[in-house]
């Protein structure tokens, strides 16, 4: 990710900017950094997640948001717009804007190969000072593999992976469990076999 200018932007100065702009930036500390732009198999794992998530919560007290929502890290003075989020009870709204989140309880990102680095240390670092942040979702795009980290006490995270072995991952935090073949339906990996073969395409789902 690239910083546009080398100056300070206030965060009213940000979100004017961002009201009409053509593509979505992400406001770190002063700096605004142009997000990266999606795939086809980012939107495919998005929507099939937000889906299933919706669907499961219907009759629950708990609400999913998806990545036109900002969310705003007071203590890192940041406004980023995770892939998905999930709150418990009534969200709560920065100065009343219904497009700021500010209670986020499990917060999940697709990653990207210009942003997995980002997503897997300063961006998990910033929404760990989040007070109702309680869970943790990294899922890649070109394999099956997920990462999750789940807060068992103060400054203790555990880490469960899933792969391509497993039949389903289970939040910790929520009642809702999804298949990794419905995870990834639609999704095409792909394959290069060897050095001057082409790739092929391996579909799940």
């Amino acid at each position: 990710m690239q910083i546009t200018q080398q100056r300070y932007y206030t965060p009213e100065e940000y979100l004017e900017l961002e009201e009409a702009a053509e593509y979505k930036s992400e406001y770190i500390d002063g700096q605004i950094i142009p997000m990266a732009g999606g795939t086809a198999n980012h939107n495919r794992i998005s929507l099939n997640l937000s889906a299933a998530l919706n669907f499961a919560f219907r009759q629950q007290d708990y609400e999913v948001f998806m990545a036109d929502v900002r969310l705003w890290i007071l203590q890192k003075h940041t406004y980023t717009y995770p892939d998905i989020m999930i709150v418990a009870g009534e969200p709560e709204y920065f100065n009343n804007r219904k497009d700021i989140i500010l209670n986020p309880q499990i917060i999940v990102e697709v990653l990207s190969k210009s942003t997995k680095g980002y997503d897997r240390e300063d961006k998990f670092q910033a929404y760990r000072t989040i007070s109702t942040f309680q869970e943790y979702l990294l899922i890649d795009q070109t394999r099956v593999h997920i990462d999750q980290f789940s807060k068992t006490g103060k400054k203790q995270w555990m880490l469960r992976e899933y792969d391509e072995e497993d039949d389903a991952i289970a939040l910790v935090t929520v009642p809702f469990e999804i298949s990794l073949q419905d995870l990834y339906n639609k999704v095409k990996f792909e394959l290069v076999e060897s050095e001057g073969e082409s790739a092929d395409v391996e579909r799940l789902g």
